[in-house]
């Protein structure tokens, strides 16, 4: 049986990740398909450095192929990527576990909607979002934690990325995908699940 896949768009720090790990499925994290950061077609963002908030940062190609295989054959290699090295790092193993859904979270999540569709892969489309400013703190606090960049930029970053929260929602929602806080989120994910296993 192949599976579908629920993709989890919006903002950095809106809250994807967290409901890719509560919702119990087996979850494909789009962001380690970046570029690596020495790739001379990175695009560069205001503060000089790599703009890893830029579509043309992202190997979109690469994560459909991914997800094809992962949806087909129940089985693909992926990526991991490290942000703080600017590049792959290595790879782990990811089985959809016979499950008919797989998630498939990340900031450029919306630019791959069209092209699953048409492969008959996508079971929905969904951007998660929250007030701009419990985004930003979450992303602030997130890429302190994991020591993303040094503070002052994560900081400069963070405001940039405040400015331009709602152009992002904007982008998904012209993609195709349903915008919804992570608790509504998750339900509509439990009842696509529900329903793909009454097939």
């Amino acid at each position: 049986m192949s599976s579908r896949v629920v993709l989890l768009a919006g903002p950095s720090g809106a809250g994807k990740s967290r409901l890719a790990e509560l919702v119990g499925l087996p979850v494909v994290r789009l962001d380690d398909f970046y570029r690596d950061g020495d790739d001379e077609a990175m695009p560069r963002s205001p503060l000089g450095i790599v703009d890893w908030d830029d579509p043309r940062s992202w190997d979109g190609d690469r994560a459909v192929t991914a997800l094809e295989q992962l949806c087909t054959t129940g089985f693909a290699e992926l990526p991991i990527y490290d942000i703080a090295a600017d590049g792959t790092v290595g790879h782990r193993p990811v089985s959809t576990e016979g499950s008919p859904l797989i998630i498939a979270e990340g900031i450029f999540a919306d630019q791959i909607t069209g092209r699953l569709r048409d492969r008959g892969l996508l079971a929905a489309a969904i951007c998660i979002r929250h007030h701009r400013l419990v985004t930003f703190a979450r992303r602030f606090q997130r890429d302190l934690r994991e020591h993303r960049k040094p503070p002052f930029t994560l900081l400069r970053r963070g405001l940039l990325l405040l400015r331009d929260d709602p152009q992002v929602v904007r982008r998904c929602i012209e993609a195709g995908c349903e915008p919804l806080h992570p608790k509504a989120a998750r339900r509509r994910i439990e009842t696509l699940l529900t329903e793909s296993r009454s097939l």
